[in-house]
């Protein structure tokens, strides 16, 4: 009979949850789908491109949003089996609030370790390809940064035509065996210069032990310097932020490959933001559970459902202010930036401990 209600109750969750899961998934195809309509109006290309993106881009969106669509979801199930009786039911089994409330709430502990090892290699592959089609058909096309196995890659224009630079690494403000190929409107190549490493903390880059080959009659002279000076429109912080978008890593990349990801350019401090964000997951999954247990299982009496939405959104909002809250502390110094992503962990399960609590005394 134990075996029996269990599989009653992570049965009817999961369901619950998946329901959930798939309103927001259109929800959030029918809004992306009218920013990626916008954005392609003036391009010739058919519905399926703006629609292709959009339904590889939302499975991101809702990992993002899992902490809130599991706390809808718990309220839901947990309102349900106490308006059509179940939850007397499942007492009378010998199934206590606080037996039920660890069964969902492990349940959704054990999901967002899944989400991370399973579901974010995919997330991140799909956003990376996203953006990549996406700049495809960007108009601002004639300036862009990347890294690939071959080092960072930048196009850019200037004043006289347009340059192409390439470095084998970056680290911090320097970049190092740098090449700049510049070209003029033409495309001709006009000069190439080469730096064993370059400061690029503001967009006047100082270049060391520098030798420049400048073409003259179609005769290219060599001339070296110990220091040199250009202006680029990047700089290490506009560099560094375009290595910012968090969604394109999955928990293992991060996990596995944390230095090779600091050698291709991100930035420590953003890395151990996202490191700990991914990894608070499950733990946050596990007390959004928590709070919707100690709203819905206080009582056995019917409640109206209007009322638990309302409780349901004004916690939601609360919750998120305050993460959010937390997280520009943590990017300004205030506090220290692990503690920012860990302290609404911490801060909900006081909370949670004392409404635990009171519901296994109901």
């Amino acid at each position: 009979m134990n075996k029996v209600i269990l599989n009653y109750i992570l049965k009817n969750f999961i369901k619950t949850l998946l329901i959930v899961v798939a309103i927001v998934f259109c929800f959030g195809v029918i809004l992306n789908l009218f920013e990626e309509i916008e954005f392609f109006k003036n391009i010739n290309t058919s519905i399926i491109k703006p629609l292709f993106l959009t339904v590889i881009f939302v499975p991101s969106l809702i990992i993002k949003l899992l902490p809130f669509i599991i706390f809808v979801s718990s309220m839901w199930f947990m309102i349900r089996i106490r308006n059509n009786n179940d939850l007397l039911a499942l007492k009378i089994y010998g199934y206590s609030n606080i037996k039920i409330f660890f069964i969902l709430a492990f349940t959704s502990f054990i999901l967002g370790w899944m989400v991370l090892t399973i579901a974010t290699p995919f997330s991140s592959s799909m956003v990376k390809y996203y953006e990549k089609t996406k700049s495809q058909y960007a108009k601002d096309i004639d300036h862009l940064v990347t890294f690939n196995k071959n080092g960072l890659w930048i196009k850019e224009p200037f004043q006289a035509g347009s340059r192409i630079i390439s470095a084998e690494t970056i680290e911090k403000n320097l970049l190092t065996n740098v090449n700049i190929f510049e070209f003029n409107n033409d495309f001709e190549l006009k000069r190439k210069i080469i730096s064993k490493s370059v400061d690029i903390k503001l967009n006047n880059w100082i270049l060391t032990e520098v030798v420049i080959f400048k073409s003259k009659n179609n005769i290219f002279a060599k001339e070296e310097l110990s220091k040199y000076e250009i202006k680029s429109i990047y700089n290490q912080e506009k560099i560094t932020s375009l290595f910012s978008n968090s969604d394109t890593i999955s928990f293992i990349d991060l996990s596995m490959n944390y230095q090779n990801l600091l050698l291709n350019g991100y930035n420590e401090r953003f890395l151990d933001q996202s490191y700990h964000s991914m990894l608070s997951l499950p733990f946050f999954l596990f007390l959004m559970t928590s709070i919707a247990a100690i709203l819905t299982l206080h009582t056995l009496k019917k409640a109206d459902n209007l009322k638990f939405i309302v409780i349901g959104l004004v916690f939601s909002v609360l919750i998120y202010y305050f993460k959010d809250l937390s997280m520009a502390l943590g990017k300004t110094d205030r506090i220290p930036l692990i503690l920012s992503v860990w302290s609404p962990i911490i801060a909900l399960s006081l909370f949670t401990f004392i409404g635990i609590l009171q519901i296994n005394e109901t």
